[in-house]
């Protein structure tokens, strides 16, 4: 079976039998979305809740605020021929690894339940908030998914490691060129 990882901020959809989607998560969210009529499927990873622009550190990352990450993998599948009545949806993640004053796992979680509720629809599974991180395989050809809850609730290294992807995304410069026509 080939693994496809999803970083924060990426999206990911197959139709692929053989593909399973993997992600790691803290306070972060992930949704995994499929039609069940055809397997075709896929899992977003956002780190926070909403933006109104979708920029981050002054560039479009719009994949990495939920309102934009949902959008984006809901209407993927939904291309796929799926009615959105149809739609199976299990969430993940949305923990609170630290007792800071703000909470943005808990944000998460509310976010992306009310917004599925404003859209009304349906969840079929959750594992949400807590104060664990989690390991997520995702098999969108048959729905099943695997989770694995990572370490202790007070992992050092863990919340290092969340302190120092942030402190990276921040820091780093877009890279690239822009061509206009």
């Amino acid at each position: 079976m080939k693994a496809v990882r999803v970083l924060p901020g990426e999206a990911y959809v197959t139709a692929r039998s053989s593909e399973m989607i993997i992600t790691v998560l803290g306070s972060c969210v992930a949704a995994c979305v499929r039609n069940p009529a055809t397997g075709f499927g896929g899992l977003n990873h956002f780190m926070l809740p909403e933006s109104d622009s979708g920029f981050w550190n002054g560039a479009s990352a719009a994949l990495r605020y939920g309102n934009y990450a949902m959008e984006v993998l809901i209407n993927e599948v939904l291309k796929s021929g799926c009615r959105r009545q149809d739609l199976e949806i299990k969430l993940f993640g949305g923990a609170d690894l630290t007792d800071g004053p703000t909470l943005i796992g808990s944000s998460n979680v509310s976010f992306v339940l009310d917004y599925l509720r404003t859209e009304d629809l349906a969840i079929a599974s959750t594992d949400l908030g807590g104060s664990y991180g989690r390991r997520i395989h995702y098999h969108p050809s048959t729905g099943v998914v695997h989770r694995l809850l990572l370490g202790t609730a007070v992992n050092p290294a863990f919340i290092e490691e969340e302190h120092s992807f942030k402190n990276r995304l921040t820091r780093t410069k877009i890279k690239g060129e822009v061509d206009l026509f």
